[in-house]
């Protein structure tokens, strides 16, 4: 098992990709640690994993560095951090995107992963044995969408993971991005039933499906892990071939398969 009993800490553990995180390290044998906003949802999440439980906005730096405190003294070092809590935004033009809306996006998504890596990533540093941090950043970084606040924070996310990635090397702390594209879970569903999407997104990709919450979780904990000792700095997308697929459209789109040949 991955985890053989280490230490790791979920931010946004309560709901989406940060679950499926969060049940799926612990299943590998990690001691999983959820922090989210939503204190009730954590204590659900946590409950059937036998999994400590914290109410944290990841934006407030006092909170933040009094839970990497708290996580350490309950249940000892922490050996992974996967920073997944981040607010979203309708996809407005800029004189109708409110600038509250443009400050929170900065305030969760890129100050609160920065103050998670600060609290969390100096004490790994710290302790001379390294550690690992995987920050999910969005298809969005590395794309042109409506989605100014949200995009450009992924962006700044996936920026300042290469950035820490060179500062803590040398003390064995690996810093890595994931890019989730188009992933199935509840507030994407919700946009896909009440028509806010053109369509099936999972049209537009390379596979011709959508990403599970289960693949982008399988790829957090494989970076988290001594299986990818020596990957840091990079930002893996996994999109089902979205990001590929978008050229192909002004030539007819991606080719379907050929019919299978008969046995």
């Amino acid at each position: 098992m991955s985890g053989e009993g280490r230490v790791a800490v979920v931010i946004g553990g309560a709901s989406g990709i940060g679950e499926a995180t969060a049940r799926l390290m612990a299943g590998r044998g990690w001691r999983v640690a959820i922090a989210d906003r939503d204190a009730d949802a954590a204590a659900r999440a946590a409950a059937p994993l036998g999994a400590l439980a914290l109410d944290l906005d990841i934006a407030d730096r006092a909170a933040v560095e009094a839970a990497s405190r708290e996580i350490e003294a309950r249940a000892g070092r922490v050996h992974a951090l996967v920073v997944a809590a981040a607010v979203f935004q309708p996809a407005l033009p800029p004189a109708e995107l409110p600038m509250e809306a443009w400050d929170e996006a900065l305030r969760v998504n890129l100050t609160g992963t920065y103050l998670a890596n600060r609290a969390f990533g100096t004490r790994m540093a710290a302790t001379g044995e390294g550690g690992s941090i995987v920050n999910i950043a969005s298809i969005a970084a590395i794309a042109s969408m409506p989605v100014h606040a949200y995009g450009t924070t992924k962006a700044a996310v996936v920026a300042l993971t290469r950035n820490l990635a060179g500062e803590w090397g040398r003390a064995g702390v690996r810093v890595n991005a994931v890019s989730p594209g188009s992933t199935l879970v509840p507030r994407v569903e919700e946009r896909i039933r009440s028509g806010r999407y053109a369509g099936d997104p999972g049209a537009f990709t390379a596979l011709g499906r959508m990403v599970r919450p289960g693949e982008v979780a399988e790829t957090i904990e494989f970076l988290a892990s001594d299986r990818a000792s020596a990957i840091t700095g990079v930002n893996l997308v996994v999109d089902a071939g979205w990001d590929v697929a978008q050229t192909w459209a002004q030539h007819g789109g991606v080719r379907q398969a050929p019919p299978r040949a008969q046995q």
